[in-house]
Order: structure tokens, then C-alpha cells, then sequence
């Protein structure tokens, strides 16, 4: 048993403990040291870089170790194991997952625009922002020797009495404090209750003095982050809004890794804690702390995941997903509480589940395709979600029809060496010099804030403008020399974004043939699904009305370069709409609106679910995409090189 002591770069050291046999990588897990590992510990993305200080590790060298890397104690985490104690750094930079958790500010537009839009699209289609939660004041005569009648039983006669209910709930968290508040109240409470037809249950009971507000929130659990909104469920005023990477993500960027690491001795303990005492509830905290919200006034939740997400969020096998014949445990479940999952806030709060579709179409794009609105429309449309996945729906008023593409985590930062999601350090947006090749970044955090990677938006820019630029070719090989352009010694050719000088990064930042061509085939996951969508129904790209794209992968796409690279249709660019994160949209929207949930729930039990791999002519559409921009140029008219 060796020690291993982690020194992280902003000086806080953890000391873990493993055999010979552990790689450095499984040691970091174990002892909940973040370490970036999109493929699980496969040696192939190279990303889970750490520096030998001290001791000896056997540790091979790899193609995503330089040699001046590897002179200066650079090792990939995941094929180093320690041949004595021994002491790495952890480099603290913003494409780890635990990036740093971000609050919003709600004082600024842009953070709950899309929110406010969302609910207008809603109320002009007829829905009000109304749900069965609700304050009832209780007034109760005082106990005497002449009426001893039981607290819980003076209590929930006094509701039905109010409410003309038949039956009325009280749960162990009202009868542990309930002596307690009526006593200290003279008898005189509020109640936050959740009233049906013919009952009510009575989540809290409060003095009458108390300035009772009814929490609710929305949660997004992607694969690669999480997002969150705290809301008043009386008025649906957002009070708080945060976001953070999923824990998860260390054991790997993709939901297979995931299953694959559930199944091991302890994996779903590991996975569901990742998520939640990692990730959800420092989240709540955070949220609640910002917005002096007490988090145990939190009375119901709601989430929005992938079937993957929420099997691993409810710890339950999740490995029937990803096999054949490819059956969930659940598609929606109404049964599940806070306190099943450890998630604090009030333990009684419900928890209600956006619906799946199929295996890899789950709640999340069920939640985004109400917030598009595409099916309140006569007019055919797409919805796309762009995440570690690539999901779309196409349709209108009279149909839906879904399908998921093989797109892999590229437009999150995965499989892409210089990679990262949308976090401070992100280049989101990128121009290009065509004649000098100089480019022009975009980058999210403060100003003066050095790059570290790109995020998906900024790697559709870069793809784009090094196509248009004439620097790589249609099979993107570059095809320019220039200062910026490098070759290896195997001829590889990559292209400098950010020298190290002028980057946050331990060396220079660059994008090479392997992740251009990684990106080339996840953007024709997309449009191959498009085409094969479409082809199943005998219909043209020109039906298509109008383009509403989802996903946190930056403050905004490009549109124009998403065609240009053959990711998008060729169609008018005022068809396109961007329209943020539509999982955490729709997961609120579900929160606020009893009716809004009910028509969440109907539309996945009306969308047809298409399974690509079944369709023969996928593969063929497929390999045409793998093309800036495609194969077949007809299909992208208004494209031009520059």
C-alpha cells in the first residue's frame, strides 16, 4: 500500500491510499480528487494530465505526452501507477469537471430572458402557471381539560373543515415539530399544503407570523453539468439560478462509461453520490445561500435528464438501458421523495421526472421539445439538442417523431483534445484572418480572461472558419502553411489557437486533424439524422420551417457557420432560433404548471421514437456528412469559401 499525495494548484493537498495495481487515476476517484477523465481511464483522450513531484511512478509514455512534457514530470494519470509514495500536482484548470460552480445574476436580462419567453410562449397557448400548492391559514380552538382532542387530529379536522377535503395527510416531519409550532403559535398556523379534489397533505406547518414562501426547484442533470433554478411556486418568479459540472463526469464523459462504472462493486453508490452530495445539494446550498432561501422550504422538485442520467440520479441498474432490447426501469416515475435520494431540502418534497422517451431519448429533450413549441405549430419543424449527444424531434401539431444521434460528447469538450464546456476559459466564439490566419477570440469569463480550450460553440466557429479560410480541406487535412500551422513527426498537422504565452494553459493550445476529424463525424450524426428522419417520411429539407436549437454549449451557435460545416440545414438563416437550455426551461415550466406537467407527460407518450441503427440507409447518410460540408454540395447552396 502506497501513499499518494495530491497537490492541487490552488495549494489544497488530499492524501489517498493504494496498491501497486491502482492506476494514479482510480486512486484520485476514490479519494474524490478531480481529476478530467472523459473516457473513463482508456488512454484516450489524454486529458487526465498530472506532474510527478516526488517518488516513482511506472508510467508509459503516450502520444498525448510530449517529450518536453515528459521531461518535466508530465504522466497521464490513468496508465501511472506508484511504485512508492509518491506526490503529483493536479492542475487546477477550467476544463476539469469541477469547474467552479457559477451563480447567476438575476439583476441581469439575458439570465432569465429565455425563461420569460418560454412563459409567454405558454400563455399565448392557453397555459396558466398554476399548481395545487398553496399557504392555508389555520385558526383551532385552544385545548382545555373539557376538549382533549389530539393535536394532529385538531389540525386536520380544522383543513377539512376549510377545504371540504375527505382526507387529510399529516407526515412524520409535521408530527415531529407539531406540539412544538401550535403551542408556540397559540394555535394559529400556516400550513403549506398540495391540495387534489378530495385531500390535502400537509408538507410543513409554520406560526402564523411567518412570511411563508413556497420553494420549488428545477433541476437539468446533463451528462457533462448541471443546472438548477429555485422558484416561488405561488408566483413562478425565479429567485435563484446556478450551475456546476457533474461529478460524474470522472468517470467518464459518456453515458456507456457511466453504466460500464455503475456496474462495478459499489458503482451506483459512487455514481448516485457523485451526482448528489457532490454535486446537487452544494449546488442547493450555494443557490439558497445567494438568494437567503431557507433550503428546507423547498417543498417539490422537479427534474429534466436522460433516461441514463435519471436511473443513475435514483441509483437503480441502469445497465438494461444500453442492452439490447434496450428496456429502462422506468420511463416516468411519481413516486420518488427527496428523502429516497438524500437530496436536502425538505424531506418531503416530491420529485417529479420529465418523461423518457427511449433509452437514449429521455426527459430532457421531452422537457425541451414543450419549450420549443413545435408542436402547438402546423408548421413542420426541428428541434435539436445539442449536449453530450445529439437529440431531435421533427414535427408539428398533428405529429412528432425523435430520434438520438451517435454525435459523441465533442460538442461538450469531449473527444476533443483542446476541449472544454462552456466555462470561464471557454473561447466561444472564434473569427479567422483569412489571409494572415490570425484569429480572433471570444472568450467567457472576466476581461483579460486567458483561453484554456474551446467549448462546442467556439469549436463549430473554429471548424468553420479554417474551412472557409481555405486552411483545411473539405476532409480537414490542412492544406495552408503558416506560423500557426504545425505538422508532427507522423505528418499529423494541427493548428496553434493560443501560444502558451498568451494561454491558461500548461502549454500551447491547438486543434488537430484527430479532433477535426472527431468533430466531423459528430456533426454528421446530426445531419444524417436529420436526413434520415426526413427520408422516412418522403420529405425534403425544404419542408423544414423552422430550426430551434437547444444545449448549453456557449452563450449562442453561429448559425451560418453550423451550415457552412454541414451541421444544420441550408436554409434561410431566419429559420434558425437558439434557445438555450431548454431541459432546465421545460423542467421549470413543469414545476410552475400543473397543466404544463400534464402536457409534458402526454407528449412523451405521443412522440414516436425512431432507433437510427435500424434504418438501413443511416449508415449511408452517415459517411456522406463526413464532409465539410457534405458529400453531395447540392444539399448546401449558399456555402462559400471565402
Amino acid at each position: 500500500m502506497y501513499k499518494i499525495t495530491f497537490q492541487k494548484d490552488n495549494g489544497e493537498i488530499v492524501e489517498g491510499f493504494g496498491t501497486e495495481d491502482e492506476t494514479i487515476l482510480q486512486i484520485a476517484q476514490k479519494s474524490n480528487v478531480a481529476i478530467d477523465a472523459p473516457c473513463s481511464g482508456n488512454a484516450a483522450c489524454g486529458k487526465c494530465k498530472v506532474k510527478l513531484i516526488e517518488g516513482d511512478l511506472e508510467s508509459p509514455k503516450t502520444r498525448h505526452i510530449a517529450d518536453e512534457e515528459y521531461e518535466q514530470g508530465w504522466r497521464l494519470a490513468c496508465v501511472s501507477k506508484a511504485k512508492s509514495d509518491v506526490t503529483v500536482g493536479v492542475p487546477d484548470i477550467a476544463s476539469a469537471y469541477k469547474s467552479r460552480m457559477k451563480l447567476a445574476d438575476l439583476s441581469s436580462e439575458d439570465e432569465i430572458r429565455i425563461f420569460n419567453e418560454a412563459k409567454e410562449g405558454a400563455l399565448e397557448a392557453g397555459y396558466t402557471f398554476e399548481n395545487n400548492m398553496d399557504v392555508l391559514e389555520v385558526e383551532m380552538d385552544v385545548p382545555t381539560l373539557d376538549d382533549t382532542m389530539p393535536d394532529n387530529e385538531r389540525l386536520m379536522r380544522k383543513i377539512k373543515e376549510l377545504t371540504g377535503v375527505e382526507f387529510v395527510r399529516l407526515p412524520y416531519s409535521v408530527i415531529r415539530k407539531l406540539a412544538l409550532v401550535l403551542r408556540g403559535s397559540d394555535f394559529h398556523v400556516k400550513c403549506v399544503i398540495q391540495k387534489t379534489s378530495t385531500s390535502v397533505f400537509v408538507y410543513d406547518v409554520l406560526p402564523a407570523k411567518a412570511d411563508v414562501v413556497i420553494g420549488g426547484l428545477a433541476i437539468d442533470i446533463g451528462t457533462t453539468s448541471v443546472s438548477a433554478v429555485l422558484i416561488n411556486m405561488q408566483t413562478a418568479e425565479i429567485l435563484g439560478k446556478a450551475s456546476s459540472g457533474n461529478g460524474q463526469i470522472r468517470y467518464g464523459a459518456d453515458v456507456i462509461n457511466r453504466i460500464i462504472e455503475s456496474m462495478k462493486p459499489g458503482g451506483k453508490e459512487r455514481l448516485q453520490d457523485a451526482v448528489i452530495k457532490e454535486t446537487i445539494n452544494p449546488l442547493i446550498e450555494e443557490m439558497c445561500k445567494g438568494a437567503h432561501f431557507p433550503k428546507k422550504r423547498i417543498y417539490r422538485m422537479s427534474i429534466a435528464s436522460n433516461t441514463t442520467m435519471n436511473h443513475l440520479l435514483v441509483g437503480v441498474d441502469a445497465d438494461p438501458v444500453r442492452m439490447e432490447p434496450y428496456i429502462p426501469t422506468f420511463f416516468k416515475t411519481n413516486s420518488i421523495y427527496a428523502s429516497d435520494l438524500g437530496i436536502d431540502v425538505h424531506p418531503d418534497a416530491h420529485i417529479i421526472f420529465a418523461p423518457n422517451i427511449g433509452s437514449y431519448v429521455g426527459g430532457d429533450i421531452t422537457a425541451g421539445t414543450f419549450t420549443s413549441m413545435i408542436w402547438n405549430r402546423p408548421e413542420m419543424s426541428i428541434f435539436i439538442d445539442l449536449g453530450t449527444n445529439g437529440e431531435i424531434v421533427f414535427g408539428n401539431s398533428d405529429f412528432l417523431m425523435s430520434c438520438a444521434c451517435s454525435a459523441g460528447p465533442a460538442f461538450e469538450g469531449g473527444d476533443i483534445s483542446c476541449g472544454m464546456r462552456a466555462t470561464d476559459g471557454a473561447i466561444e466564439a472564434v473569427k479567422i484572418d483569412k489571409e494572415t490566419m490570425e484569429p480572433e477570440l471570444t472568450i467567457i469569463g472576466d476581461p483579460g480572461t486567458k483561453p484554456v480550450g474551446l467549448c462546442g460553440s467556439g469549436l463549430i466557429d473554429m471548424i468553420a472558419e479554417l474551412f472557409v479560410c481555405g486552411i483545411i480541406s473539405p476532409k480537414g487535412k490542412f492544406i495552408r502553411e503558416g506560423k500557426r500551422i504545425r505538422h508532427d513527426k507522423y505528418g499529423m498537422g494541427s493548428y496553434v489557437i493560443a501560444f502558451q504565452e498568451d494561454a491558461g494553459s500548461i502549454k500551447d493550445i491547438e486543434i488537430t486533424e484527430v479532433d477535426i476529424d472527431n468533430f466531423i463525424r459528430a456533426k454528421g450524426a446530426i445531419f444524417s439524422g436529420i436526413r434520415t428522419m426526413l427520408n422516412s417520411l418522403d420529405l425534403p429539407v425544404e419542408i423544414i420551417d423552422d430550426v430551434y436549437v437547444a444545449g448549453g454549449i456557449g452563450s449562442g451557435i453561429n448559425m451560418r457557420n453550423a451550415v457552412n460545416i454541414g451541421m444544420l440545414p441550408d436554409i434561410p438563416m431566419e429559420k434558425f432560433h437558439y434557445i438555450g437550455n431548454s431541459s432546465l426551461t421545460g423542467a421549470y415550466m413543469m414545476l410552475a404548471s400543473r397543466e404544463i406537467e400534464k402536457k409534458t407527460y402526454e407528449l412523451g407518450q405521443s412522440m414516436t421514437y425512431m432507433e437510427l441503427s435500424t434504418i438501413n440507409t443511416y449508415m449511408d447518410e452517415f459517411v456522406a456528412c463526413c464532409f465539410l460540408p457534405h458529400t453531395d454540395s447540392y444539399l448546401f447552396p449558399t456555402v462559400e469559401l471565402r
